[in-house]
């Protein structure tokens, strides 16, 4: 069995603490596992915190729900906010961020990982599997 990196709530904290964000006025977090990250970022920024689920990925990283169904249960215009945050936890193939950032109405559209690819990576030097907080054993 792989073995994984175990990282800590005070690990994420301290990283978010120390991280130089983009002008933000809004978090969008990519839920179930984005929750937490993005609740802690939209509090330390002192912004507002929107989630969007999405449905369940596959293997392959695609969702449950079509393209089409997306559309017509996300609202993509944040009324107001004009420089949006897109969060998740893991990007590995990037389909969920690129879906989002395609479709979100605002000026300045940034997303954040804590792995993987994104325009922002809070911990850009960790390739290995990770367990996170928030993550059933």
């Amino acid at each position: 069995m792989k073995s994984s990196l175990d990282i800590s709530f005070g690990a994420i904290s301290e990283a978010l603490h120390g991280f130089n964000f983009p002008e933000i006025d809004l978090v969008l977090g990519i839920s179930v596992g984005a929750v937490a990250p993005a609740a802690m970022i939209a509090h330390q920024l002192g912004v507002t915190l929107k989630l969007i689920n999405l449905g369940i990925k596959d293997d392959q990283g695609d969702f449950s729900l079509p393209s089409i169904e997306i559309d017509q249960i996300v609202d993509w215009d944040f009324f107001g906010h004009h420089r949006i945050l897109i969060v998740d936890d893991v990007s590995i193939t990037g389909k969920t961020l690129q879906l989002l950032k395609e479709n979100v109405r605002a000026d300045d559209v940034y997303t954040l990982v804590l792995f993987g690819e994104a325009d922002h990576i809070l911990f850009p030097k960790v390739k290995s599997t990770v367990k996170l907080p928030w993550t059933a054993e």
